[in-house]
């Protein structure tokens, strides 16, 4: 009993499958390691690693006879285990980072204003695309849903009632935002409570600097010192991913499986094909910028298959920061400001398209009329409950929540339990989204602003990819 304890609950190694999935994992590390060597851009091995990751999780799928709930075998649960440890390590490693980044890069930004910048501007331009996108998200998100009939005809029998999310006042939210304690705020991870507090930090620095120079002087000398520092640290921890994207992908399938997703096909299709929808409307919005789309796509791949396989925004942020400046020429502070925003408010997949799909999938199970005034409402909720969606895996059931009791569905919540089950697969498209709004916004208002090198945008970048693997 007490070596069977020790292997099943303390090892998590309690199979030869589990030993063997785990070897084939290091293998294809060492597969990851030979493109490295061979000098292969980062961002095509970060594509193979997650090519590599999907056939990886097929087979543990296959191998494990394709479970209706893996969570019933105990060897699958044990391989996700081991492969979490490599996965949601690196993501634990990068959120790490998200906190002293964002918290020194805003400071950095106001303090290295020029005299024509205008925070104002660039702080409602910002609100305004994030919130401006998400309206559109949700638009799509309605269209798609009645096109593909979502719900209509939907027996529901036999589908376990998930908990409503507690919901929290408009009000409540928006003060909870404000820094009360900003180091709780930091242990909290709320990212727009320290923006807000590194924003008076950074303009009573520079109405101090005029007056008291000499004073101040070693405060910016540290926050400079503290932000190359951090971006070393970061470039450190960027370089592990492609291996972390291998172990997430495969651990997202091994965990969820692919039976679980037949019973919802058509809400998972429904999902990708605004994505892919609203993918277009972004390349768009970047044409209008008198950009080139093409060369977006290729530029924003690492943060995109980040965030695809990784399934949080706010973990990705740090990637997003990184290629917004040395791959779009977007400015440091403008690429600071909107990436952290876009992670946390305006989140066009998880507060967007989601809860518009899902609303119009309750509504249609439970035989609701649907009226102008319906979606009207269900646009208006969709828009005002994106502010303030933390960008972490999970936070989208919360928005789901607010939406569906908004519009007066809440007593119907539990008929969206079957697409609950499989929402790490919903999630990898929605997070991908997600990153990309927050990256066309940063791209647009840094353009409308002046603040985008054009040159670097359209350059080839492979010398600052290569250092990455250095």
């Amino acid at each position: 009993m007490g070596e069977s304890s020790f292997l099943t609950g303390f090892l998590m190694i309690s199979n030869i499958k589990t030993i063997i999935f785990i070897a084939l994992l290091i293998g294809t590390f060492f597969i990851v390691k030979h493109f490295e060597k061979k000098k292969v851009k980062f961002s095509t091995r970060t594509i193979y690693a997650t090519i590599i990751g999907l056939i990886l999780g097929v087979i543990i799928q296959l191998v494990a006879g394709l479970p209706e709930d893996p969570s019933q075998v105990d060897w699958l649960q044990e391989v996700s285990k081991w492969y979490g440890l490599f996965g949601y390590g690196f993501m634990d490693l990068l959120k790490m980072l998200v906190v002293p980044m964002v918290f020194v890069s805003i400071i950095r930004v106001i303090i290295n204003m020029k005299e024509g910048d205008n925070l104002q501007e660039l702080t409602f331009k910002s609100l305004g695309m994030l919130l401006g996108t998400t309206c559109l998200a949700a638009i799509i998100g309605i269209v798609v849903g009645n096109v593909m009939k979502l719900g209509v005809g939907f027996e529901a029998t036999g589908i376990e009632a998930p908990e409503m999310r507690e919901i929290t006042p408009l009000v409540d939210t928006l003060r909870g935002l404000l820094p009360s304690n900003p180091v709780l705020s930091m242990a909290d991870g709320n990212i727009v409570a320290i923006i807000i507090f590194a924003t008076f930090l950074g303009l009573a620095t520079n109405r101090t600097k005029k007056k008291y120079m000499d004073t101040v002087k070693p405060f910016i000398d540290l926050v400079e010192a503290f932000y190359k520092i951090i971006v070393s640290v970061a470039m450190t921890v960027i370089k592990f991913m492609p291996y972390a994207v291998v172990a997430l992908l495969a651990n997202t399938i091994t965990a969820r499986g692919l039976s679980s997703m037949i019973s919802v096909v058509q809400f998972v299709v429904a999902l990708y094909v605004a994505t892919a929808i609203l993918f277009v409307v972004h390349l768009i919005i970047i044409a209008a910028c008198g950009l080139n789309p093409i060369t977006y796509i290729k530029n924003a791949a690492e943060p995109l298959l980040l965030a695809f396989t990784s399934r949080s925004s706010l973990g990705t942020l740090p990637v997003t920061i990184d290629t917004l400046v040395k791959k779009h020429g977007v400015e440091e502070g403008v690429a600071s400001f909107t990436a952290s925003l876009g992670a946390n408010m305006g989140m066009n997949g998880c507060a967007g398209i989601y809860p518009a799909l899902m609303g119009i999938t309750v509504a249609n199970m439970a035989g609701i009329d649907k009226d102008i005034s319906f979606y009207v409402m269900l646009l208006v909720v969709i828009t005002i409950s994106s502010l303030g969606i933390a960008g972490l895996p999970g936070t989208a059931t919360m928005a789901v929540s607010v939406v569906v009791s908004g519009v007066g569905l809440g007593a119907y919540f539990p008929l969206a339990g079957g697409i609950l089950a499989i929402d790490p697969i919903l999630d990898m498209g929605r997070t991908m989204i997600n990153v990309n709004g927050a990256s066309v916004t940063s791209i647009a208002v840094g353009n409308s602003l002046g603040k985008i090198d054009k040159d670097i945008y359209n350059r080839k970048n492979t010398v600052k990819t290569e250092d990455r693997s250095a």
